[in-house]
């Protein structure tokens, strides 16, 4: 039941980021979690060494591919980001953001310096 999920800092992510493991370990392989971006939320230009599927639960992602416009996905919304793949991730201000995430392997962020 969702009162007894236990949330969590994410390891690896911008403070304020939470999650609930609900299989695997992301700081090792594969994992499915449900994680959560604070209302305001906003990671700059970033990749992932796995690819990462995620299915919006509640809130407004906001995804933005590198050279690209931003794409608003609200509820019920589905999203593949591929091993390598450059954007910046927002959670609208209106409300936090709640999603199910599912990765291929190891989580982890690589920023992508701007020069």
């Amino acid at each position: 039941p969702a009162g007894d999920l236990q949330w969590v800092d994410a390891p690896d992510a911008p403070p304020g980021v939470k999650q609930v493991v609900l299989w695997g370990d992301p700081a090792k392989g594969r994992f499915g979690a449900i994680q959560k971006f604070p209302a305001g939320f906003s990671a700059p230009l970033h990749s992932h060494s796995a690819g990462l599927r995620m299915v919006i639960i509640s809130g407004t992602v906001i995804h933005g591919p590198e050279g690209k416009p931003e794409v608003r996905l609200p509820p019920n919304s589905y999203l593949f980001d591929p091993p390598d793949y450059k954007h910046t991730t927002k959670c609208d201000a209106a409300s936090d953001c709640v999603f199910f995430l599912e990765g291929d392997g190891k989580f982890d962020i690589k920023l992508v310096e701007k020069k």
